[in-house]
């Protein structure tokens, strides 16, 4: 009995792992290389039926592209019946790049994308160039400082977002304690978070631990072979800093 049970458990570790690479391989096989030499740096991704080109700057850390964009991305069309974006209000935290706001308004969202400053001139650029003439609704790019003037910039009784998106946005930082209190002051009744996330260091797992007492939070994707995993999240009723 117990030499069956360990099999099957074996069994089931496999068709994880099988799972977890198949899934990761369909993922990264989105990107694709440009073919002839340029002055400018940039890479390419296949989402929505569309080649998307993204121009990066390695001079600032927000303005490169990180896998978990391409993890949520892939989620967002490959699950459009049960999450449609279509006539949707999105706000997208950390847009870097751009690759989430852009594969969001190709599925038909109003999104509106922020970042820090010295982002915002390659995410409008990106922003513009691959969804201008293939969008219903213009992405507004907008600049955003986590915990900072919030009700100022987004009064509630006019900005009730359907979802949050966020990548890669938890990492060794220190504005963790701010883009906690950017969730919890954008998520509100009816609002859902699709959040990436790369498990680098302790931070990221205490910042889960902390997110937990405020959201309820279903794992939705886990690539270890990413060290990946995207979350869905919506706020509870009531919560402590003691619970």
């Amino acid at each position: 009995m117990e030499t069956e049970q360990c099999k099957a458990t074996e069994d089931f570790n496999t068709k994880q792992q099988v799972d977890d690479a198949e899934l990761a391989n369909a993922i990264m096989s989105r990107r694709f290389q440009p073919k002839f030499f340029s002055s400018e740096t940039w890479e390419g991704y296949n989402f929505s039926d569309l080649k998307i080109r993204l121009k990066e700057s390695t001079e600032v850390y927000g303005a490169v592209l990180w896998p978990s964009a391409m993890v949520l991305c892939h989620f967002l069309e490959t699950n459009r019946d049960k999450y449609n974006l279509v006539d949707k209000n999105v706000i997208e935290l950390g847009a870097g790049t751009g690759l989430v706001t852009i594969v969001s308004s190709l599925l038909g969202a109003k999104v509106t994308s922020t970042d820090l400053p010295d982002v915002l001139g390659n995410l409008q650029y990106n922003v513009t160039h691959n969804t201008k003439g293939r969008c219903k609704y213009t992405p507004l790019v907008t600049e955003l400082m986590w915990g900072q003037n919030l009700d100022q910039r987004f009064p509630r009784a006019s900005h009730c977002f359907d979802y949050i998106l966020a990548a890669d946005v938890v990492y060794h930082h220190p504005y963790l304690e701010e883009l906690m209190d950017t969730f919890d002051y954008l998520c509100q009744e009816n609002t859902q978070i699709l959040w990436a996330m790369r498990f680098r260091l302790d931070p990221e797992n205490s910042f889960v631990d902390r997110f937990q007492k405020r959201f309820h939070l279903e794992e939705l994707y886990d690539l270890p072979s990413l060290n990946i995993k995207l979350f869905r999240a919506w706020r509870r009723c009531k919560w402590t800093s003691d619970s």
